[in-house]
């Protein structure tokens, strides 16, 4: 997990969800990821397990942006989950991410980023996405 948007958490914190300072070295519960890998092999779906670095939006990000993230560590880069994973890690919950990679990065393809595209990929991997979450929810009890 990776941020470089403001974080969830800044700001007065209400010590009825979480402490001021969680430790952020395991946000994503690895006993999910193990069931959520066992769901995906079961419906013959390939997961990939990676480094999501989350920037500020709603704009796509620039080439310079994408080779900063490479350089970082970073295997995906998206708006959103990063910061939503935080808060959820701080208020104690078990923490699963699974992202959607629905287009290439700027700089990685010769066509335009396009909101059209991310959209139709979406399209596309519903049934998939949603059987993977039916099948993770059922194996968790």
């Amino acid at each position: 997990i990776a941020s470089l948007v403001p974080s969830p958490l800044a700001g007065a914190n209400d010590d009825r969800l979480g402490t001021r300072f969680p430790d952020m070295s395991s946000v994503y519960d690895n006993d999910m990821r193990c069931i959520a890998q066992e769901a995906a092999g079961s419906l013959q779906i390939n997961l990939k397990e990676g480094i999501y670095i989350q920037l500020g939006g709603p704009q796509y990000e620039t080439p310079a942006e994408v080779r900063m993230c490479r350089t970082l560590g970073a295997d995906a880069v998206g708006m959103s989950t990063a910061a939503e994973a935080a808060a959820a890690r701080h208020m104690g919950m078990r923490v699963l991410g699974i992202s959607l990679i629905s287009n290439k990065a700027a700089g990685l393809s010769a066509d335009e980023l396009s909101h059209v595209e991310v959209q139709a990929a979406a399209e596309m991997a519903s049934p998939r996405f949603e059987s993977l979450t039916e099948e993770i929810i059922f194996r968790l009890g």
